[in-house]
C-alpha cells in the first residue's frame, strides 16, 4: 500500500510540477519586465543586468502621463469590485434561500432561465448592455458597470448557493419553525452561519470578476477619472513606443489586491468548510 501511495504521489508530482512551472512563466516575465530598465526590458535575458525598482517609484508618484490618475483609478477598481461583490452576495443569497429553503413557486424555473443567459457569450451582450444603460441614463457612471457585473455574476452565484443550500438538513428549518422562528430569523440565524464557506467563495468570485473586467468597463466608462485601472492599463498599448516596463510594474501592483484577498480568505474558507459540516 505504501508503494502504491508513493507511485500515485509521484505521478501527481510529474503532472503538477510542469503545470506549475508553465503557469508561473508569464508571472515571472511580468516581474522581469517590471524590474528592468526601458533599454533592457526586451533584451531576452533571464535576469536583467541592473535590476531596478525605479519603475514602481514612477508608478507610485504618477510620473508618467498614462499614470496621471493611477491612485484614483485603483480606488475606482476597489470600489466597483467591492460593491459588485456585496450586491451579488445579497442578490444571490436571498434568491438561493427563497428557492431552496422557502420553496418559492417558479423559483427553479427563474434560476434555470437566468443560467440560460450563459449560453450567450458575455461579449455579445456588451452592446445590448451599453444600449440599456444609455436608455436609463447611466452611461459614464460607475453604477452602470456595477449593475452590469452584478447581472453577469448573479445567475452562477445563485446556482452555486442553491446547490450548497440543498445539502443542508431541512430538519434544522423545521426545528427553528417549531421554536417560532420567522423566515427572516431562519435566514439570519440558521441559513447564513451554515453557508459561510459558500458565501466567501461566491463573494470572492464576484469581486474578482469585476476586478478583472475590461470590455464592459471600456464600453460603459469613458472619463479618465471614473475608469478602472484595468482600462487605464489598456491605454499603454495605444502608443507606438509603449513603456512596457511601466505597464508591467502597474500590472504587478494591480495583481496584488486579488492575491491578498485570496490568501486572506483561504484559511477562513477551509476552517469554515470544516466547522460548517453537518451530519444528517
Amino acid at each position: 500500500m505504501k508503494l502504491k501511495a508513493v507511485i500515485t504521489e509521484a505521478k501527481l508530482l510529474l503532472i503538477g510540477i510542469p503545470v506549475l512551472v508553465w503557469t508561473l512563466i508569464p508571472v515571472y516575465h511580468l516581474f522581469l519586465f517590471a524590474i528592468s530598465t526601458k533599454d533592457s526590458a526586451t533584451s531576452g535575458r533571464l535576469w536583467p543586468k541592473e535590476p531596478t525598482l525605479q519603475n514602481f517609484s514612477i508608478v507610485f508618484h504618477q510620473q508618467h502621463f498614462y499614470l496621471d490618475h493611477f491612485w484614483l483609478q485603483l480606488g475606482n477598481s476597489l470600489f466597483i469590485a467591492i460593491t459588485v461583490g456585496a450586491l451579488t452576495l445579497f442578490v444571490a443569497t436571498s434568491a438561493a434561500f427563497a428557492i431552496s429553503r422557502l420553496k418559492v413557486r417558479g423559483g427553479r424555473t427563474v434560476m434555470n432561465l437566468a443560467l440560460f443567459t450563459y449560453f450567450i457569450p458575455a461579449a455579445f451582450l456588451a452592446v445590448p448592455m451599453y444600449k440599456t444603460m444609455g436608455v436609463y441614463g447611466l452611461l459614464n457612471s460607475q453604477w452602470a458597470l456595477i449593475l452590469a457585473m452584478v447581472t453577469i455574476a448573479s445567475p452562477y452565484c445563485i446556482w452555486v448557493l442553491k446547490q450548497a443550500s440543498d445539502k443542508l438538513p431541512f430538519e434544522l428549518d423545521e426545528a427553528a419553525r417549531i421554536d417560532g422562528a420567522s423566515p427572516l430569523q431562519l435566514f439570519r440565524l440558521v441559513y447564513l452561519p451554515l453557508m459561510v464557506p459558500s458565501l466567501v467563495a461566491v463573494g470572492t468570485y464576484a469581486l474578482l470578476l469585476a476586478w478583472n473586467e475590461y470590455l464592459y468597463a471600456f464600453l460603459l466608462l469613458s472619463n479618465d477619472r471614473s475608469v478602472t485601472l484595468a482600462v487605464a492599463l489598456g491605454n499603454f498599448l495605444s502608443a507606438d513606443d509603449s513603456p512596457w516596463e511601466l505597464l508591467m510594474a502597474t500590472a504587478l501592483i494591480y495583481a496584488l489586491p486579488p492575491a491578498a484577498i485570496y490568501y486572506a480568505f483561504k484559511r477562513y474558507m477551509v476552517s469554515g468548510l470544516t466547522a460548517g459540516a453537518v451530519k444528517s
